[in-house]
């Protein structure tokens, strides 16, 4: 009888691994993979391997190097950890309102709050309380905690300027992120810009958009940081009489100072200067006078979302804004000195992170939070291990696993796997930028429980076949 048993087992593992061969065979020789690079892990939660083919090697993962932020940032910062923005009063100075921001994404954010807006009704009750509207008001926008340098050095300059490549900084509102709309109803000119949600009137347009008929939206709004000059390219679907592109704020603290200003002036007050940290500093070193001294006096404090409901955000909607922000606010969290790179400091606390838990994390090269710089590279095996150490060792198990949107039913995977045996058994993270597409999460279902991550970088073919072969491979692994 013992025989028997070692003998059925034995042919079970058998056929299993000639099944997984045979898995790897097919998707490997997926048309316009012939120069692709492609590696993919599956393993239990105790950490033994299913299927692998290049587990080890380090290749570009998009957005699901989210998983690695969220993990990241969930264990050092806790689940309730809350971003804050404070309202100050200058004690020698009862006409100088601060406004002191500490990195938090979601102020006015569309993806958490049902009226962005609806914060700025409550600021002004708690402004009333401490400025007499005869008085006018000089604005002070505190919005360097995270330094001037908000986006990673390695972003392409295409992108820069786009809502998905917006700053990530001390002070950041309406998820940083203005709405272009356009009218292309003549096809004799470029598209005519109407207006901006919300009017960012000093933002100077070069208009290079053309036409399609195609129904697409291949458009870009460029530009850098904290300059006022946008230059629209590419091509937006012709006969819409108001058509929708977003670009990113140049100037975060600025819009917020005005956004407050022009709600205290509906509420009586006078405005007399709004001026960012950022201006003040530039206009001492110019004016070759030393810094400006003030006092702050903190009389409000407005809390974020938890991070548990952050981090579902960056998750199901694979929030880029958001990432950039629990990236720096890893690194200002062991170092302070405002004057250090929050950026590299949560990059490298990371990898120590890591690191200090056993995994081997040679195979991380990462430049940002986010997963948009093409020079980032991470091996399928430890975004594998990472899932299983969150759902086996973490503390904040349920919270991390319950930010992955269900493939199929929800946020970017939406359409992943619809219809088929596997919707809604993985729990997945999407990642795609030009020719990479990528997906990392769990399979749960019943008993059986996995981690998986699929990479493929430099494909050759239409992105949806890319997608359905990867479809294909999970329904014959899983």
């Amino acid at each position: 009888m013992k025989f028997h048993l070692i003998a059925i087992l034995s042919f079970c593992l058998i056929n299993a691994s000639a099944q997984n061969n045979a898995a790897i065979e097919k998707f490997v020789q997926t048309p316009g993979f012939e120069h692709a690079s492609i590696g993919f892990c599956v393993k239990d939660l105790s950490g033994n391997e299913i299927i692998s083919y290049n587990k080890a090697t380090s290749l570009t993962p998009a957005s699901t190097l989210k998983i690695l932020t969220t993990a990241t940032a969930i264990e050092l910062l806790g689940e309730n950890y809350q971003f804050a923005t404070e309202l100050s009063i200058d004690p020698n100075n009862s006409r100088h309102l601060i406004i002191k921001g500490f990195g938090d994404p979601t102020l006015g954010s569309q993806y958490l709050f049902d009226t962005p807006t609806a914060f700025l009704a409550n600021w002004v009750q708690q402004i009333q309380k401490k400025f007499r509207p005869e008085y006018p008001i000089d604005i002070t926008i505190a919005d360097d905690f995270f330094g001037y340098n908000g986006i990673s050095s390695k972003w392409l300059k295409e992108d820069m300027g786009n809502y998905f490549a917006s700053g990530a900084y001390g002070i950041s509102i309406f998820d940083n992120t203005y709405q272009l709309y356009l009218n292309t109803m003549r096809t004799d000119t470029c598209p005519v810009i109407i207006k901006t949600v919300p009017d960012m009137r000093n933002i100077i347009f070069t208009n290079n958009l053309q036409l399609n008929y195609e129904n697409k939206d291949n458009s870009n709004i460029n530009g850098e940081p904290f300059s006022n000059h946008r230059r629209l390219v590419g091509d937006i679907p012709t006969k819409r009489s108001s058509f929708i592109i977003k670009g990113d704020f140049p100037d975060p603290g600025m819009v917020l100072g005005e956004t407050l200003a022009n709600t205290l002036a509906q509420n009586n007050f006078r405005i007399n200067s709004i001026e960012t940290a950022r201006q003040q500093y530039f206009k001492q070193m110019y004016n070759s006078y030393g810094a400006t001294s003030y006092q702050a006096v903190p009389f409000y404090r407005e809390l974020s979302p938890s991070l548990k409901d952050i981090i579902r955000v960056v998750n199901e909607k694979s929030n880029n804004h958001y990432s950039e922000h629990l990236m720096r606010a890893i690194g200002r969290s062991s170092n302070t000195d405002i004057y250090s790179d929050p950026l590299i400091e949560g990059i490298s606390r990371t990898n120590n992170f890591w690191a200090s838990k056993g995994l081997n994390t040679d195979g991380i090269h990462i430049y940002d939070g986010c997963g948009l710089a093409p020079s980032n590279s991470i091996n399928p095996e430890i975004l594998c291990d990472i899932l299983a150490y969150m759902q086996t060792k973490s503390r904040y198990s349920n919270a991390f696993f319950t930010s992955l949107p269900k493939a199929g039913k929800e946020g970017t995977v939406r359409n992943l796997l619809k219809g088929t045996r596997l919707q809604g058994k993985l729990y997945v993270k999407s990642g795609s930028i030009a020719n990479v597409q990528c997906y990392a999460g769990y399979y749960i279902d019943g008993d059986k429980k996995y981690t998986f991550s699929i990479m493929v970088n430099n494909y050759n073919s239409p992105r949806k076949d890319v997608v359905r072969a990867i479809e294909s491979l999970l329904l014959d692994i899983f």
